[in-house]
């Protein structure tokens, strides 16, 4: 029997394919099969299902959001940072490929998407804070990418550097907008 997880919308699910696709095969989501069952969409890598309910998806895109409303329940706060980290490394390659053509409306899509995505990234990971907590608690953390970032790198994990890392990707976003008037 697969292993089953409930995703909040289609880009979570792809996202949470590409973190457990076997030996870390970049891209492995692109392989995924979709079938609409009775309460959501099914997607399925390998031994791998996650289950997209139609009302969350709908609501995620009704509310124009990324991954969806509340805590993911497939992807903690570690793997969320190193999500970010890589969307974030993605606009900054994607921004000197653009500046080579600034003409290009896909790479300028590429390099704003690169810094939305970091954002909405960071923004998943600082939902797992309880209150005013200045640091994520070792339960928030169920992945072993989650808790190998805890461990080796705390300082990423606090919720001042995290805060830090969104102000600096939505301000990313903002000036690669505002200098190129788009």
């Amino acid at each position: 029997m697969p292993e089953q997880g409930l995703a909040r919308s289609l880009v979570e699910a792809y996202v949470y394919l590409d973190l457990t696709a076997p030996d870390g095969e970049p891209g492995a989501s692109r392989r995924a099969e979709v079938a609409q069952e009775a309460d959501g969409w099914l997607v399925r890598l390998g031994e791998t299902e996650v289950l997209v309910p139609y009302e969350a998806e709908a609501g995620t895109q009704e509310e124009d959001l990324t991954f969806g409303f509340g805590l993911s329940e497939l992807i903690d706060p570690g793997q969320w940072v190193l999500i970010a980290g890589t969307y974030a490394s993605r606009a900054l390659e994607s921004g000197l490929f653009f500046a080579a053509d600034p003409s290009d409306t896909g790479g300028f899509d590429e390099v704003a998407d690169g810094w939305q995505f970091a954002a909405d990234a960071v923004a998943e990971a600082l939902k797992f804070f309880p209150g005013d907590a200045a640091e994520l608690p070792p339960d928030a953390f169920w992945s072993e990418m989650g808790r190998s970032l805890r461990e080796s790198e705390p300082g990423r994990l606090t919720r001042a550097k995290l805060e830090s890392d969104l102000a600096f990707y939505r301000q990313s976003l903002a000036d690669f907008h505002r200098l190129h008037n788009r």
